[in-house]
């Protein structure tokens, strides 16, 4: 699994700018709009072999956290993509292929029209491409395989051959680059504009916003289902989220922020200690970047750069940013798959473990937990972002088979 990155690090910055009163206001609704969200969820509950992905309950993990409640929404059945980010990418990929037959031809078309392939001399005519860690690409390869385009994915030298092998699987050629994350976001781009194919990107550049909102307006969908998921009356007081470029973060409070006001959950976005751009830019109150190699286990956060569009809802809607080493997620993957306390076993990825991996990391720092509010009766939301997306990464952190968890 390579060298582990910070150890039981862990930093906790609480952001001065974030009010429970605050109002969901102009600059938020323009990257989460409320109408938009509801156009996505309806779209994506329409696809075939759609299915919300459970919410658990972890009583025995919470028991030993001191807490009331923790619940975690578990991404890694999500399509069949093993993360949440199935929801995004193949959601743009629609999206910009039917505006593309509908500049053609004058003609609105729902998914069903794609799906049978009924413009597939326009679709086949369609490049789309974005640099990935590996969630993200896997979407976008999927959608363009679904609705009938063709597809180039970019991954850094730090993603594993395995996720590269899954990408392939779905038709797409994959394009290996030198450096890091934001490396390749930058070569793709630059292919993009000089080769003519769409950037369906979950990540901002200048003059690149509308489609990394597209994409957050498809993790909407987790947020529509946990509301109904939860238990009747319950609501979660605090949210902890992976953080990566932001935009998982903005659109999963943006969703609670539009739909819950004042009684939101406060949010705590979380970050590997080398690849803290949101810790960062929360510290400075400014998009600020993380330089360097971006090493840590926990690929899928591995970006240096946040969204632009996500920093409207996180400025001033995360409670508190925090950044912990990558000791902390190692423990949270083998915690979960043993069901901690009697709990169901839950296969997390690097990545996908992060939420529960601040919570063990704060279980021992009294003054953290007291300036975050957490105590015996706070009621936790974490989501489980990925699953065994590299089932030999997985095996090799916890001892043994994902398939046999």
């Amino acid at each position: 699994m390579g060298t582990l990155a910070g150890g039981r690090e862990l930093r906790v910055q609480v952001n001065s700018r974030w009010s429970a009163a605050a109002p969901f206001g102009p600059a938020q609704k323009v990257v989460m709009d409320p109408a938009a969200v509801a156009e996505a969820v309806a779209e994506i509950r329409s696809w075939p072999s759609y299915a919300p992905t459970p919410l658990h309950t972890l009583p025995g993990l919470a028991h030993s956290l001191g807490l009331g409640a923790l619940w975690c929404k578990d991404e890694g059945r999500r399509f069949g993509l093993g993360s949440f980010k199935a929801l995004g990418g193949a959601y743009a990929v629609f999206r910009h292929l039917a505006e593309t037959v509908r500049s053609r031809t004058g003609t609105r078309l729902p998914s069903v029209d794609l799906l049978a392939g009924r413009h597939a001399a326009i679709t086949g005519t369609v490049t789309v491409t974005t640099a990935t860690d590996g969630n993200h690409g896997r979407s976008v390869a999927w959608g363009a395989s679904m609705f009938g385009c063709r597809c180039v994915i970019y991954m850094h030298e730090g993603v594993s051959e395995g996720r590269a092998d899954v990408v392939r699987g779905f038709g797409a050629e994959v394009v290996r680059t030198p450096g890091t994350y934001d490396d390749s976001v930058r070569l793709c781009a630059a292919d993009a504009a000089r080769l003519g194919r769409q950037v369906i990107s979950d990540t901002t550049f200048p003059g690149y916003t509308t489609i990394p909102c597209t994409v957050m307006h498809g993790y909407g969908v987790m947020v529509a289902e946990m509301a109904a998921q939860l238990p009747a009356g319950e609501r979660p007081t605090h949210l902890f989220v992976q953080g990566g470029c932001g935009g998982f973060a903005a659109a999963v409070q943006g969703a609670f922020w539009s739909l819950w006001g004042s009684d939101r959950p406060r949010l705590v976005t979380v970050e590997p200690v080398n690849a803290d751009c949101i810790w960062r830019s929360g510290q400075t109150g400014r998009l600020t970047q993380t330089p360097g190699a971006l090493d840590t286990v926990m690929g899928g956060l591995a970006c240096g750069e946040v969204s632009a569009v996500a920093w409207p809802i996180l400025e001033t809607g995360t409670t508190a940013f925090l950044a912990l080493g990558d000791d902390w997620a190692v423990e949270a993957m083998r915690r979960l798959a043993a069901g901690d306390g009697g709990d169901l076993v839950i296969v997390a990825g690097e990545a996908g473990a992060a939420g529960v991996a601040a919570l063990l990391a704060l279980a021992g720092d009294a003054g953290a937990r007291a300036t975050l509010g957490l105590d015996a009766r706070s009621r936790v939301l974490t989501f489980i972002s990925e699953g065994a997306t590299d089932q030999a990464v997985w095996r090799s952190i916890v001892g043994r088979d994902p398939m046999a968890a």
